[in-house]
């Protein structure tokens, strides 16, 4: 797991409400914290990697948030521009405008165009070492495994000419695992943990990027030890309550009944989590995030979960 933030380039999915966005800001202010100039792209454009960075809206010129952390938001018609610019020498335009409906055209009739430019965008970052680290908050379950494939799909079409130079450098990116590497981000519950299982295996079959990482968010705490648990168990009971409560001075009663709820919600998601362990290959490393007992996230909050994976990940 050291190595996790050794590679130059992750992508961070999982299904919708998992905290997926949190958890991409948290790592890039993880490798940030460790003096990595990092980045930290959000493909969604929807997406609230702002908001829980406390940090101004993203665009898709990248903008430093904290020292050695810089934040961006994907947009293919930028991405277009900055390709044509860069890479076939056009002059960079002020308006697009026929160049994006051409665009917009080629890209509903040929799938995969939009996703290279995506991708093409990231490796592209990784390849030139802008960045010591590009953490990508990509799409949900449902779409990052066409776009990850995108680069080897259009290879594998195209044998020869400049599109398949193109793409064949990014295969190699996505391929090497020292470079780049998927991780998946669940909660101990059932659905996720059916799509994290799910997605780990169309991962490694339908695309040659290595899954780095399952990151497991909002794992109540253990609260009692056995020992513990019989010493609460009596306290529980009704005559002790009341005789708590006089010495207390307080509502003991909510209390111990939030006590039984968090102990109760631990347990019933304890057999999730056996199973993913179960059922996930045993090379990919697992990593727990607390629940954090929070009414919003914002950097604080995202602070947290940062400190928390760097002491998992060892550094």
């Amino acid at each position: 797991m050291s190595g996790l933030l050794d590679r130059k380039l992750l992508f961070v999915t999982g299904k919708g409400g998992v905290g997926k966005t949190t958890v991409a800001a948290a790592l890039g202010l993880a490798a940030a914290s460790l003096g990595k100039r990092t980045l930290v792209c959000e493909v969604d454009a929807k997406g609230n990697l702002a908001d829980v960075l406390e940090a101004e809206p993203t665009a898709f010129e990248p903008s430093e948030a904290s020292p050695g952390l810089f934040l961006m938001a994907m947009d293919t018609e930028d991405s277009l521009k900055e390709y044509l610019s860069l890479q076939l020498k056009v002059p960079m335009l002020a308006r697009i405008g026929p160049l994006a409906r051409t665009f917009d055209f080629v890209a509903t009739a040929a799938p995969g165009v939009k996703e290279i430019l995506t991708v093409g965008k990231l490796c592209w970052e990784a390849r030139e070492a802008n960045y010591d680290l590009v953490v990508v908050d990509a799409p949900a379950s449902g779409h990052v495994v066409g776009q990850l494939a995108a680069p080897q799909a259009i290879g594998e079409l195209v044998k020869v000419g400049r599109v398949r130079d193109q793409t064949a450098w990014m295969t190699d990116i996505l391929g090497d695992p020292a470079q780049t590497g998927a991780v998946i981000v669940s909660a101990p519950e059932e659905m996720p943990v059916t799509e994290t299982l799910e997605l780990a295996e169309r991962i490694d079959g339908e695309t040659n990027v290595e899954l780095a990482a399952v990151i497991v968010n909002r794992v109540l705490p253990e609260l009692f030890g056995r020992g513990e648990e019989e010493v609460f168990d009596r306290l529980c009971e009704p005559a002790a309550a009341a005789g708590l409560e006089r010495v207390v001075d307080g509502p003991v009663e909510a209390v111990l009944a939030g006590a039984r709820l968090a102990v109760t919600l631990r347990r019933s998601r304890t057999e999730h989590l056996d199973r993913l362990r179960a059922e996930l290959d045993p090379r990919v490393p697992t990593m727990y995030v607390p629940y954090l007992f929070t009414r919003s996230f914002g950097r604080r909050a995202t602070g947290t979960i940062a400190e928390s994976l760097t002491d998992e990940l060892g550094y």
